[in-house]
């Protein structure tokens, strides 16, 4: 699972957790109901269980555990105020399945409820981004909306940045975050760019500034940097490109996968690449 979309999820699931626990138990017969307590809250001692269940699943990592007790939740309770996060652990444990469909059309459900949701929408253009190809009949219709989702997943991440209130750690984790929408408007610039038959190398251009805002954000992200070594090189930028393979191989402990294609990338630009 993607590091960023996962805290932020399990953040949901940790805030309704804490929000189950502070909720008051039910009053003694013939006595008036306490009451509801601020915020969200369950509203009957079955979404109380229901929801319960559902909490237990994530600590199981069972995907299908998670799956399961996440449509029970929506199935008997569908105007659960806790819908945003059910419906987005259920989408995670499709990923975790590797059904890329299932997943997007729990993604889907995500932003029926919550259409600012930032996993939401940073997932929804993810998944556009990786799917629709050059020859697509509809590619332009669906770069044009996975540009939307991410771009609205950049807005809620920035809105989120702004708050002076907030923990380092939750900052660096939205910095993450903006790095891999970056990623996928880059994936979207690329599929524009090879669609494009004109010769001006000035088509990758987005699919370049956006990686590179992607590398500078989160650098440990090597995988980043060597997209954007790929990318300089289509471009016919091969001496930028050269820069950039031998800046990742002069790393210690680079992946064995990433050094690799590192290095042919290098070879594509002319090399020699650095030794390491």
């Amino acid at each position: 699972m993607k590091r960023t979309i996962l805290t932020g999820i399990l953040a949901l699931v940790a805030g309704v957790a804490l929000l189950m626990a502070q909720a008051a138990p039910p009053a003694p017969a013939g006595q008036a109901a306490p009451a509801a307590p601020a915020g969200p809250h369950p509203k009957s001692a079955e979404e109380t269980t229901a929801l319960r269940a559902w909490l237990a699943a994530q600590n199981s990592r069972d995907p299908d555990a998670i799956i399961k007790t996440a449509e029970d939740v929506m199935a008997k309770f569908p105007d659960t105020e806790y819908k945003e996060g059910v419906l987005s652990t259920e989408a995670m444990a499709y990923k975790m399945k590797g059904d890329a469909v299932k997943e997007q059309v729990a993604w889907g459900r995500v932003l029926e409820a919550s259409p600012n949701s930032v996993p939401g929408n940073l997932e929804m253009g993810g998944l556009i981004a990786k799917q629709t190809g050059p020859k697509d009949l509809d590619r332009d219709e669906q770069l044009a909306k996975g540009e939307k989702y991410l771009n609205t997943a950049i807005a809620g991440i920035k809105a989120q940045q702004a708050n002076p209130a907030l923990a380092a750690t939750a900052q660096a984790q939205l910095k993450q975050s903006d790095a891999e929408a970056h990623k996928n408007l880059a994936f979207i610039g690329l599929t524009r760019a090879s669609a494009n038959k004109d010769a001006d190398p000035k088509k990758f251009d987005q699919a370049i500034s956006e990686m590179k805002i992607a590398a500078d954000e989160d650098p440990a992200q090597t995988a980043y940097q060597a997209q954007l070594a790929a990318i300089l090189h289509q471009a016919g930028k091969n001496a930028e490109s050269l820069a950039v393979c031998n800046k990742i191989l002069a790393q210690a402990d680079l992946n064995p996968a990433i050094k690799s294609y590192v290095e042919n990338v290098a070879k594509e630009d002319g090399g020699p690449a650095a030794a390491k």
